[in-house]
């Protein structure tokens, strides 16, 4: 057993500090997997499906996300700002035995390096398959130094890495995109991209809300894919932060659904701005593609009910505890909303 010691973000809702014990068991042995197998079945096929999985086929978001596509699930990538929320999301998977997503800011980098360290050794120490994902990594040198982070085992800290380059103008976007994929690739790490512009910004991000949202082209799609992206992050509607009421989200289906068959397996679509979603919208947009739902509130909202009411008021080993598993609870129900349950070993 490991024990870890770490500060957290001195905020209302965010404890100021927490021992956590970072299990050490090994992940279960994954049953043989029933459906076919892409990257051996047919090795000379040039179907995109196959040539995007052979790319990293070592990478484990990669792996994970190709799953999902195929069995028509979404997995769950859970937005962390402290260790409860990782601890807790964790222990979600491994009651539901489900893959996981973690994501980062690069907020979290900044904040303490020891943190994004532990991010990845409990991600590594789950009995299910967990990744780390740096979300929004606006910043090319922040970007080339959490690919050069490593775990104690020598691999890379985070398995893939957003590289958001939405900020600059298109030309500009796609030659530091292509640039900073290349960078990543060569250590082994996945990269995401965000064609358009999503709207709205997100607590732990570069302040960009007040550029203006663009929705995701066909031809944006073509442009962002020739960088060598595993995954794209669409604009059709979504939107950072809150929609006030689910009466204002307002999807673009249609939109998603071209894109997911101009996509056509070559890279795999991930899903931000969830906040306020109900079980019935996400499933909309898994069918039309998503393999990943990036949330934040969504599992956050009943441990921000309860840190307000309970923070000074009971010990702080309890707080610890129950806004864990409050956490756990929140991360279980969305789970079981994507059809994730039970797939750690469908790949």
């Amino acid at each position: 057993m490991t024990s870890t010691i770490l500060a957290v973000p001195s905020r209302p809702t965010f404890l100021i500090s927490l021992t956590i014990t970072l299990h050490t068991n090994q992940k279960e042995e994954a049953p043989a997997n029933k459906e076919e197998d892409l990257t051996t079945s047919n090795p000379q096929s040039t179907h995109p499906a196959i040539m995007a999985l052979q790319k990293l086929s070592n990478n484990p978001a990669v792996r994970m996300l190709h799953a999902a596509a195929a069995g028509k699930y979404g997995v769950l990538g859970v937005v962390s700002y402290n260790l409860e929320t990782i601890i807790g999301a964790i222990r979600a998977a491994e009651s539901k035995k489900a893959p996981l997503q973690i994501l980062l800011f690069p907020w979290a980098l900044h904040y303490s390096p020891s943190f994004v360290s532990a991010a990845a050794e409990a991600c590594a120490a789950a009995s299910v398959p967990v990744t780390l994902h740096m979300d929004h990594a606006q910043d090319p040198e922040v970007i080339k130094k959490a690919a050069n982070l490593k775990k104690h085992d020598g691999t890379p800290m985070f398995d893939s890495i957003m590289v958001d380059m939405s900020h600059y103008e298109k030309e500009e976007n796609l030659a530091k995109t292509t640039e900073l994929v290349k960078l990543c690739h060569e250590k082994g790490i996945a990269t995401e991209a965000e064609p358009g512009r999503i709207e709205g910004g997100e607590d732990g991000v570069k302040d960009t809300a007040e550029l203006e949202g663009m929705m995701t082209t066909a031809e944006e799609v073509d442009d962002f894919i020739a960088t060598g992206i595993d995954f794209l992050a669409p604009a059709f509607g979504n939107v950072h932060g809150d929609y006030h009421g689910v009466e204002n989200i307002h999807l673009d289906y249609e939109r998603l659904e071209s894109i997911q068959k101009k996509v056509d397996g070559r890279v795999q679509i991930v899903l931000h701005g969830t906040n306020e979603f109900i079980p019935s919208i996400l499933n909309k947009c898994i069918e039309r593609g998503v393999t990943r739902v990036n949330v934040n509130k969504m599992v956050l909202s009943d441990y921000f009910a309860y840190t307000a009411e309970k923070t000074g008021k009971v010990p702080l080993t309890e707080l610890v505890e129950t806004s864990t598993e409050l956490i756990k609870k929140q991360c279980e129900g969305w789970i079981d909303a994507m059809g994730c349950a039970g797939k750690a070993g469908t790949y």
